[in-house]
């Protein structure tokens, strides 16, 4: 009888103990919440390259409104330029599952108009698209690493610096870290293209931002663009100077132009900050608007400023 009553009590101290452990556990590695990234929001600016690092279905429509600056470098010499080009286009991401996802991320109609030099002109950009996937998906930590191959086609129109060239691919890396109410992205890539046409880049782009209110979430961006090779795009783009463009400036063009410019090993570095906010409209949609301007000299490259206005809705 004795020994029965030992036993049982050690059976009820076991349990105890082991009760005690699992709540102990439990309280040190909370579960994660249902949708630990819900407040993930996309950056605003590098729109086909820097991109939020989770698989998503998303709709993504963005209006630029570029302006060009007053003078740019060529080898013979500052030339005046002036205007602004204009940009309306539709990205879209569909998830095939939790880590992979299909995105289209280069599209969109261009109106450029200039006050100096080159011809007005309006058309298509190019295609690009392809595929993403979320190698670190930890929503106990709020942590995701994603890598994307996208593809750039010349199918857009040369008036408007696009069509030139064999297409491109873009290699591209990108992270996510949420904290509470702050949330920490960064992105870079290479774009490589296929022929000797355009210009060989890397690309370095970061994001912080806070959600003071669900109406506003301010955010600051950096842009870095570097040219690693230089095209010889000579004669691109014929319907502007005969062709001449490309060998006559001396930088490259940022996220939306590969010029292909011999002289961009001049100035091979573009720098840019981008400052706004996000509104969360509903719980899947939310709209942005960012100011950006160079930090570099705006006479080597194509940016005065840019305002970029996009809505984004997750279904």
């Amino acid at each position: 009888m004795k020994t029965k009553c030992i036993t049982s009590f050690g059976m009820l101290g076991l349990l105890h103990t082991a009760a005690f452990a699992g709540s102990v556990a439990t309280e040190l590695t909370p579960p994660p919440p249902d949708d630990a990234f819900a407040q993930a929001r996309r950056p605003i600016s590098n729109p086909t390259l820097f991109d939020l690092a989770l698989p998503t279905n998303n709709v993504h429509p963005i209006f630029l409104y570029h302006t060009l600056p007053d003078r740019i470098s060529t080898g013979g010499g500052p030339v005046p330029l002036g205007g602004d080009v204009q940009l309306y286009a539709l990205q879209f991401e569909l998830a095939l599952n939790e880590r992979l996802s299909i995105v289209a991320t280069k599209d969109g109609y261009v109106d450029a108009n200039f006050d100096n030099t080159l011809n007005d002109s309006s058309g298509f950009a190019n295609l690009g698209g392809g595929l993403k996937y979320a190698f670190l998906l930890d929503p106990v930590s709020q942590t995701a690493v994603s890598g994307s191959l996208t593809f750039e086609f010349p199918t857009g129109n040369s008036d408007v610096f696009q069509g030139e060239g064999d297409g491109a691919a873009n290699l591209i890396l990108s992270g996510l870290k949420l904290v509470d109410d702050w949330q920490f992205a960064g992105g870079t890539g290479l774009q490589i293209p296929f022929s000797d046409e355009q210009s060989t880049m890397g690309w370095i782009s970061a994001h912080a931002s806070y959600e003071l209110h669900k109406w506003f979430i301010p955010l600051v961006e950096l842009n870095w663009f570097h040219v690693l090779d230089a095209g010889d795009g000579r004669g691109n783009f014929g319907g502007q100077l005969g062709g001449a463009v490309p060998g006559a400036v001396q930088f490259e063009g940022g996220d939306l132009f590969n010029l292909g410019a011999p002289g961009a090993t001049s100035n091979r570095d573009f720098v840019s900050a981008a400052v706004g906010f996000r509104s969360r409209l509903t719980d899947t949609i939310t709209a942005g608007v960012a100011y950006e301007m160079p930090l570099t000299d705006e006479e080597d490259s194509l940016m005065q400023d840019r305002i970029t206005l996009d809505l984004l809705w997750r279904f």
